[in-house]
């Protein structure tokens, strides 16, 4: 987790990130991406205020202390301060059906889709999908976990990762940075890009796909009887022969067997058979998102 604090926090932030920092509300989160300055997805955030001068952002753990460093590099004369917070704070996951009830059990309050609870010696962060994050300090760990563990069953981060992956939700990792232009990770559909706002890297690029473009992929859900492959596989359809027309974004194994994962597809592959890792290697069966995927609209050129 990642920790911006100054006054000018929020309008650094602005300038470097998909979202509209300046819309964000005290008590909401906000889904955001960092990319490069091709428009090619760096990590993906889950932000929200902590007090006037200050922003919290979850990223994937193997990028926050580089996130870091390279938004330090940006920071030049801006009233701010980038910190990296592993060492001094803990991250719980609650997820499943009766996620929010047992957080309303373990704390007296739970917040709900999109909402930040602060107050305590806890944070409570409401997702998108259903799912809460707790975050504490360090010192507090161990105690907050018994009282988790008294209401819920503990799991892994791998079944962590599959209810995000159940629910759509992409997380960016150092095995995937730079791959996937935000569109095609279906970011815009999340509402983790604002087409209002002004520059920040890779805005042209996101803005003419938006605008100019025709999208010729984007990611699905698939399951595949296998364990499951490491993030940037690349997946092979009837369609395209030899040649990959996918990418993995996440995997994780299932309670039922196999494994579901994301992945970044051609379009016009999905007519075929799906293939992970090599032409023959495990079928892919297509599953539903929770949510909708538009068709893709023609380019729309101006007249000159």
């Amino acid at each position: 987790m990642l920790d911006f604090s100054g006054p000018d926090a929020h309008v650094f932030l602005q300038g470097q990130l998909s979202s509209d920092l300046l819309a964000l509300q005290p008590g909401a989160i906000q889904l955001s991406s960092y990319n490069s300055p091709k428009g090619r997805m760096l990590a993906t955030l889950v932000l929200w205020r902590d007090g006037a001068e200050t922003i919290r952002a979850l990223v994937a753990a193997d990028l926050a202390e580089p996130l870091r460093k390279r938004l330090a590099m940006y920071v030049m004369r801006s009233r701010l301060t980038v910190a990296d917070l592993a060492s001094t704070d803990a991250v719980f996951g609650i997820g499943g059906d009766h996620s929010r009830a047992t957080v309303q059990a373990a704390f007296g309050r739970a917040p709900d889709r999109g909402q930040v609870l602060a107050g305590g010696d806890e944070t409570l962060v409401g997702l998108p999908d259903g799912r809460v994050i707790v975050v504490t300090g360090q010192a507090s760990a161990e105690a907050l976990a018994a009282r988790l563990a008294a209401r819920a069953t503990p799991v892994s981060q791998d079944h962590w990762r599959w209810l995000g992956i159940r629910a759509g939700v992409p997380t960016i990792q150092a095995a995937t940075q730079d791959l996937f232009v935000l569109q095609t990770a279906n970011w815009d559909l999340l509402g983790g890009v604002s087409f209002q706002k002004g520059c920040y890297p890779g805005q042209e690029i996101v803005a003419r796909t938006q605008y100019l473009g025709r999208l010729k992929e984007r990611m699905h859900m698939f399951h595949i009887d296998a364990p499951p492959p490491p993030p940037a596989t690349r997946i092979y359809g009837e369609i395209f022969g030899d040649q990959a027309c996918g990418t993995v974004v996440d995997a994780a194994s299932t309670p039922d067997g196999g494994a579901d994962l994301l992945a970044v597809v051609q379009l016009s592959a999905l007519g075929g058979s799906l293939h992970l890792g090599q032409s023959d290697g495990p079928s892919l069966a297509l599953l539903p998102l929770p949510y909708a995927i538009p068709a893709s609209a023609a380019p729309s050129r101006p007249k000159l």
